[in-house]
């Protein structure tokens, strides 16, 4: 099927344009596919499927909330060493389906073996043949709506057959619009490194724009490499990277019941074997993924719903890695915060409050406070120079830097979020229709 560029710009992504985003080419040993099931009531792509023609290592993260989705209870109980593809629908999430949720999966990966194990005889020299437990599923969309198992069936023959086994960088676009639901924009990263003398490509996709905040923080992350890696060193790489990047954004404060972020190494690379997650060899690659996903992580939040103004809060020498992170959160999370600087108001008492509330203990004495390189409170109280007139007019900016220094440990951390504008409650309040 020829790929239509209108189908990347016509849901909501009408200021986008192919420039924008990185260029992700080929990775050896992934194929992509992405249609439409119906799922929406305007004609979209809402089904896409990764296809490793040779498996794939693999890792997840999931969700911490307690009451999960469907998909994510099947993939749990997913325990083979290598995976041969994995199948993402939007509009529903799967959640609170019950027994009828779980059947709906079982019956697709029974489908989407069969067909898979005919293009294993079609294609492959040697084929194998593809069981239901080597697929998994992410799921994104309204919760507690009965799985559309009838929709997302009939769409798997086109599936199959618009499998592509080269990709080009539309080929990435088309398959990061597929799994939005109220995002704007699709997310895409790319890096490039080198474990010992072999060059290793690292790409990544993401969805999500509203029920953000970990432990995972509806975000779906999906990243992909040639490298040769097992899933177990793949887990506590992926792990490492979540706590200062998907870990570490916020845009309403809560927790969805889909969240996953998975990594694919499908070997294409032939690098070097690397039994140990602390051999050197593979320190440039556990940055390279760091960025990657640090880069999703942003444009997650630069792309939550209703965003005009991308947030960054530092929180600086505390003396726990935990007191940092419930300062940073606190005050990300604050609707008076957030509402303060969509309204572009330098209203710092807002940021004190939040910081106050968490109850950890500080020198109050020592603290000092910044929005941008705007020095708004030193030694616990106000800066003598500080003028509100040039606060107004730094909130101006898209970008919005704030700083809390307690100065009296050495543990940091930083927090991204989006403000809240009136943009926010109408995409909530319309979300289903």
């Amino acid at each position: 099927m020829p790929i239509k560029i209108s189908n990347f710009f016509n849901y909501q992504n009408n200021n986008s344009k192919i420039g924008d985003f990185q260029d992700l080419e080929h990775i050896d040993g992934v194929s992509i596919s992405a249609t439409s099931a119906n799922l929406y009531n305007l004609k979209r792509d809402d089904v896409v499927l990764f296809y490793f023609r040779k498996g794939a290592s693999y890792a997840n993260v999931y969700t911490q909330s307690k009451i999960i989705s469907e998909n994510i209870k099947w993939n749990q109980k997913i325990k083979t060493k290598k995976i041969k593809c994995i199948m993402i629908n939007t509009r529903n999430a799967n959640a609170f389906t019950g027994t009828q949720g779980h059947k709906s999966l079982k019956i697709i990966s029974e489908k989407l073996a069969e067909g898979l194990t005919l293009k294993q005889k079609e294609d492959e020299e040697q084929p194998v043949r593809i069981k239901s437990n080597e697929i998994l599923f992410a799921c994104t969309g309204t919760i507690g709506e009965p799985f559309p198992l009838e929709k997302i069936s009939s769409s798997l023959p086109s599936l199959l057959k618009n499998l592509k086994y080269t990709q080009n960088k539309y080929l990435w676009i088309k398959a990061s619009m597929g799994i939005l639901t109220t995002d704007i924009k699709p997310k895409m990263s790319m890096e490039e490194c080198r474990i010992g003398n072999t060059n290793i490509k690292i790409y990544g996709i993401a969805k999500g724009s509203g029920m953000i905040y970990p432990n995972m923080a509806t975000t779906l992350g999906f990243l992909f490499t040639d490298a040769k890696l097992s899933s177990a060193v793949l887990k506590k790489i992926l792990k490492k990277g979540i706590a200062n990047s998907f870990n570490a954004i916020t845009c309403d404060g809560d927790t969805s019941t889909n969240d996953m972020v998975s990594i694919f190494a499908t070997g294409e690379a032939k690098n070097t074997e690397i039994k140990n997650v602390n051999d050197q060899k593979l320190t440039e690659f556990q940055k390279k993924v760091d960025t990657v996903l640090l880069n999703l992580a942003k444009s997650i939040v630069a792309d939550g719903e209703g965003a005009s103004k991308f947030i960054t809060v530092s929180v600086l020498n505390c003396k726990k890695d935990e007191d940092a992170k419930k300062i940073a959160f606190s005050i990300a999370n604050s609707p008076l915060v957030k509402t303060a600087i969509n309204g572009e108001d330098p209203n710092w008492g807002r940021i004190v409050m939040a910081l106050g509330k968490t109850n950890i203990k500080l020198n109050i004495n020592k603290l000092e406070i910044f929005i941008g390189n705007i020095k708004i409170i030193e030694n616990g109280q106000i800066y003598s120079k500080y003028k509100e007139d040039d606060a107004s007019e730094y909130m101006k900016n898209e970008k919005i830097d704030i700083t809390v220094d307690l100065n009296i440990g050495n543990k940091n951390f930083t927090a991204y979020t989006m403000d809240f504008s009136k943009d926010y409650i109408n995409i909530n309040s319309d979300y289903r229709s």
